[in-house]
Order: C-alpha cells, then sequence, then structure tokens
C-alpha cells in the first residue's frame, strides 16, 4: 500500500480539546497504518493557558504562531496530502491563505464546530464583509471536507465543496474504561468543558439552587476554572486528560445546557459522548447534534425549559435504576457510533482517498 506523507495543521497543541479529539487522537492508528505524519500545531499550550487563565493574548505569542505557521505550511508542497483544522490562518482573508499557501497543495479541511459564523455574523459590517465568505472558499478548493454534524455539513454543501463527509467526534474506547461503581452516597450532578463553554451552567442556575438545597445533591464542574453561580456550592477541579475518565465516572448525571444560537448549533456534543462513554445518563438542550445524540427516555432527557430541566433532574435522583439503564444505553450508543474503534478506520480511508483519487 502506497504510503501516506501528511501535513497536520492543527489549530491548537493537546491543550485544545478540538485539536485533541478531532485529530490528535487519530494520530497512533494513521501511524500504524502507513500514514508518515508531521504534526504543526498553531498556538501552544501556553497561549492556551493564559486564554483560560483570561491573561489575554500576548503579542508575542500571538506573532511567532502566526510566524511558526507560515513557516511550515509553505513546505506543503513535500506532501502527499494536507489536513487542516478549520483554517490556516485565522482572520486572514481568504484570497491571502491561497496566495500564500493552498494554492500549492491539495488539502482536506476538518470542523468540529461553526467557525465561519465567527466572520459571517460578526458585529463588525468590515468583518463580515472581507472575511464573511472565507470558510466557504476555502471550502470550494478543498479535496474533502469533514465535518462532525448536519449542520456543518449543510453549510459546506451549500458552500461549494466538492465533497462533504460527517465523522462525529468521538472518544477512544480503551481510555474510556468502565470500573466499579466506588462514587460515595448522594446524586452528583456533573458538567465537563472549558472557561469558554463554563457559561453554559449558568442558564441552568435556578435548578440548581433548587436542586442542591438537597444536601445529598450537589454539582461538580470540570475544567471550568472560576464560575460565579450565587447560591449553588460547585466543587470546581481542575481538568487533566489523566483525570477525565475518574472525575466523570463520579457523576450520577452529565448536562450539557445550551443556547439555541448559530454558533451553539455546529457543536458536536462531545460532552455527552464522554458522559455516555461512561455509562452516565445525561440531559441537554435540544439543539443542534445533541437532539441526534440523545435518545428522549432512552439514554437520557431533553430539556428546554427550566421545568423540563428540573423534571429530568429530580428524576433521575429519585430513580437510580433508571440511571443506570439510560446509562448502558448511552454506553452502547458510543460503542456503535461514537468511539475512535468506528471512525479510525473511515477517516484513513477518506484520507487515503483524497490523497490518491
Amino acid at each position: 500500500m502506497q504510503r501516506l506523507k501528511l501535513l497536520v495543521l492543527t489549530r491548537y497543541n493537546h491543550l485544545g480539546p478540538s485539536s485533541r479529539v478531532r485529530i490528535m487522537q487519530y494520530v497512533p492508528f494513521l501511524n500504524q497504518h502507513g500514514v508518515e505524519l508531521t504534526m504543526a500545531p498553531m498556538f501552544s499550550n501556553r497561549y492556551i493557558t493564559h486564554l483560560y487563565l483570561n491573561k489575554g493574548r500576548s503579542f508575542r505569542d500571538v506573532f511567532l504562531a502566526y510566524y511558526r505557521r507560515l513557516f511550515e505550511a509553505v513546505r506543503c508542497k513535500v506532501h502527499d496530502l494536507v489536513l487542516i483544522e478549520k483554517e490556516v490562518f485565522p482572520w486572514i482573508p481568504a484570497w491571502l491563505e491561497c496566495l500564500l499557501v493552498l494554492r500549492r497543495c491539495r488539502y482536506v479541511l476538518d470542523y468540529d464546530d461553526a467557525v465561519f459564523h465567527s466572520y459571517d455574523l460578526h458585529r463588525s459590517c468590515l468583518i463580515r464583509q472581507v472575511l464573511g465568505r472565507k470558510i466557504a472558499t476555502i471550502m470550494c478548493k478543498s479535496a474533502l471536507v469533514i465535518v462532525g454534524n448536519s449542520y456543518l455539513a449543510e453549510y459546506a454543501t451549500q458552500a461549494g465543496a466538492r465533497r462533504v463527509e460527517t465523522l462525529p467526534t468521538v472518544v477512544d474506547l480503551d481510555k474510556f474504561i468502565l470500573k466499579a461503581d466506588t462514587k460515595s452516597k448522594g446524586f452528583t450532578i456533573g458538567w465537563i468543558g472549558t472557561p469558554n463553554t463554563a457559561k453554559f451552567i449558568t442558564m441552568i442556575k435556578p435548578v440548581l439552587i433548587t436542586l442542591c438545597s438537597n444536601r445529598d445533591t450537589r454539582l461538580v464542574l470540570v475544567g471550568s476554572g472560576s464560575i460565579e453561580l450565587d447560591g449553588v456550592t460547585a466543587e470546581i477541579r481542575t481538568w487533566s486528560e489523566k483525570t477525565e475518565v475518574s472525575d466523570i465516572m463520579s457523576f450520577d448525571v452529565g448536562v450539557m445546557p445550551l443556547y439555541d444560537r448559530p454558533l451553539e448549533r455546529g457543536k458536536c456534543g462531545y460532552k455527552l459522548i464522554q458522559y455516555m462513554a461512561c455509562s452516565k445518563p445525561v440531559v441537554a438542550s435540544p439543539v443542534g447534534v445533541n437532539s441526534e445524540i440523545v435518545l428522549h427516555g432512552v439514554n437520557g432527557f431533553l430539556a428546554a425549559s427550566q421545568d423540563e430541566w428540573l423534571d429530568a433532574l429530580r428524576r433521575l435522583r429519585m430513580d437510580k435504576d433508571e440511571r443506570e439503564s439510560l446509562g448502558k444505553a448511552g454506553r452502547r450508543l458510543v460503542e456503535d457510533r461514537y468511539c475512535l474503534q468506528v471512525t479510525a478506520p473511515r477517516l484513513l480511508e477518506l484520507l487515503r482517498e483524497a490523497a490518491f483519487a
């Protein structure tokens, strides 16, 4: 079989969730199957850490990131294919990106969120005018666009991409290994994410206040950083790749509240996949792909209002047997559709077709 030389331009290093789960977790499998990878993250872990700590963006870090990306990208011709997470240069017009890099190579784009709305729905008229069609333009010139859900697929198709394939965001079952339940008594509502997405928790603050007034109910937030939830005592844990599975295993239910807005409709429901992989029931807002992942009453509940959130969480608090039944159904779904073991062979096939077809 012909060896594939692949240049991978990710947005972040392993601390960036999208880069880690959409691309980096596939690296061992691709290496084992004859793909010669050159990994080239744009932004460093230092950059991500500063953002999460609200230290802002260092001009030096941003300058070095763009310089490093340009240096790495201009050598793309020595590879058979370039896999690009979202875009080569954020906030740079499509014509310049194509002139510097994309006209020289055959490339595949990968999207796990609606990054195009950062441009076409920007509050600045100038940004909308200059960058509003950027993502559509580079999609048109790609060999393949890989997306995480149907919302993104529809955009890519309407943009004129010659080929669009949907590959969900998944977990590696070799890491999400179920263990005997050793959690303490009481009912734990859990959430995992980043400081950038922790704002969604405030959507259900009234529900959390009501539920957590019961001493047997607690809230655990993993990776949220400091967050204001007046009236709710939350245990905030630092996220770590080594501990994320054990943290989720300590939950009784995993939650994913989400606003129903264009940017959020492009999200890929990765939290839900993580919860289900740990055999935990879920409660989620019926937004975007959430409504496809969550089978209401089968592996969790969809909740569109405060009353629905309260009813679903109360029901799960009262019925341990139902929690276990829903959790097992969620795990089966992950094993069937949302795991690396299913999607990795498909990604390899897509990359080979894009490079050599």
